[in-house]
């Protein structure tokens, strides 16, 4: 069997609330672009007496980088944008506690939509929510941002 290569073009996201009153789902499947799938760790050099040709490197913290979601702002047709994102961040500025959580999942999936690869992230919140950039000479689509904090970040199939 030919292994093959993964694209980017196809892909899901996907969102559950963790618990309590709120939409179970938010502004699924939408996006456009995602980025950092990251997980860095630190690392703290030791020097040890006696040690001269070189340091010992110890394993710190695991830090996950933020997720950055971009999609094109959408609507009903005939109706206005679809604010569940917005009222997501609005939520969290104004107060309201406790703050909505969710996990989510971004799966990667082939030309047939089977799922090849699924990073799972746990409690997420909004940090950062951009509106569109707006420009009548361009018609371009309206894009949205939305960046979230999180609690960990596994591919599935690994053990966390």
């Amino acid at each position: 069997m030919t292994d093959l290569l993964l694209t980017t073009f196809r892909f899901e996201l996907e969102f559950t609330r963790v618990s309590g009153d709120g939409p179970q789902s938010l502004g699924d499947g939408g996006f456009q672009e995602i980025s950092g799938l990251e997980v860095e760790m630190d690392v703290k050099d030791l020097d040890v007496g006696g040690r001269n040709a070189g340091t010992v490197r110890r394993i710190g913290r695991a830090k996950y980088s933020r997720l950055v979601c971009k999609r094109g702002m959408f609507g009903p047709a005939g109706g206005n944008a679809e604010p569940e994102l917005w009222q997501w961040f609005q939520d969290v500025v104004s107060g309201v506690r406790p703050v909505r959580r969710y996990d989510g999942s971004v799966t990667v999936q082939d030309q047939l939509r089977r799922p090849m690869a699924v990073w799972q992230f746990v409690r997420a919140v909004p940090v950062k929510l951009v509106g569109p950039q707006l420009n009548a000479r361009t018609g371009e689509v309206a894009i949205e941002e939305l960046h979230l904090a999180h609690e960990g970040l596994l591919l599935e199939g690994t053990a966390p």
